[in-house]
């Protein structure tokens, strides 16, 4: 064995954090020990290196170009271990943690998942519901559901289906909706976050846009929820609407939808793609997608 893989573990990560941290005080608060302790880590492991690890500056210690060359991949692989030890403990305690937007787990995703807990019992679910993109790599988060166009780094995507959009309303402002220009003459709900826009949508139908007034919300949840309410129109994605429109609590009151880019993707890590629980879900989920409104 080389000298280079006689450096305790334990030395290797005080020295990540300190080339992150410019400060030894920052390591040792990390790893539970001294400052000393911190230094005397670096020391031992320059030695058996033979190499300068940090200089000395006014803005603290400052890693050299060696150990700046050698820092991605030492980070990656503390990103790898820690990967792995969250893969071990989450199948142990058979605990599948997944995370989605709000909208779309309350609309469609916690519905159905009865269905997975009933033909696994074994697999615990926790649910992150967020419109944050959660570093899998770094969490114990095993999968997403995301809706985007699939380019994040660092995580395997996998398209589920596309999400044409288009116009819903609670049934009683349909007879009002007899083209697109009656859109003027009723409320219209805006979500303040949504990544489509109704000109987008004018624009499928060959229509000019027309001035569109109405209450707004910054939760995508509570303007749906007012939708459902009968407060007005709304632009909505389809699997989010899909269950509404199938027991007739909305309708669709014209025809015409606009198609993007952006669809919903499964989204793991290749590490954890390969765990039981996260297959099991990914099957799953095809399944229910399968046979949605």
């Amino acid at each position: 064995m080389t000298e280079a893989f006689k450096v305790p573990l334990n030395a290797l990560r005080a020295i990540e954090i300190v080339a992150r941290s410019g400060t030894l005080a920052t390591a040792a608060a990390e790893l539970g020990v001294t400052p000393g302790a911190v230094s005397q880590h670096i020391k031992r492991a320059e030695a058996r290196l033979g190499v300068h690890l940090f200089e000395r500056t006014p803005r603290g210690l400052v890693a050299t170009p060696a150990l700046e060359a050698a820092l991605p991949p030492l980070q990656a692989g503390f990103r790898s271990l820690s990967e792995a030890l969250a893969i071990i403990d989450g199948d142990q305690r058979g605990m599948l943690t997944i995370t989605t937007a709000p909208t779309f787990a309350a609309r469609w995703l916690v519905q159905r998942l009865g269905h997975f807990t009933r033909a696994h019992p074994e697999i615990e679910i926790r649910f992150v519901a967020t419109t944050d993109v959660i570093d899998l790599a770094r969490s114990d988060v095993d999968c997403a559901i995301r809706l985007g166009r699939g380019a994040w780094p660092g995580v395997v995507a996998e398209p589920l289906t596309a999400q044409p959009f288009f116009p819903v309303c609670a049934p009683q402002w349909r007879d009002r909706l007899r083209r697109p220009a009656d859109l003027a003459d009723v409320p219209v709900i805006a979500d303040e976050g949504t990544l489509v826009d109704w000109d987008a949508w004018f624009l499928a139908t060959g229509s000019a846009p027309v001035k569109l007034t109405g209450p707004s919300y910054t939760d995508p949840v509570l303007a749906l929820e007012a939708t459902l309410a009968g407060q007005g129109v709304m632009l909505a994605w389809q699997m989010v609407v899909a269950d509404a429109l199938a027991a007739g609590r909305l309708v669709r009151p014209f025809p015409q939808e606009a198609k993007t880019d952006l669809a919903y993707w499964f989204v793991t890590t290749e590490a954890k793609a390969r765990s039981r629980k996260v297959r099991l879900f990914r099957t799953w989920l095809a399944g229910e997608l399968a046979n949605s409104p």
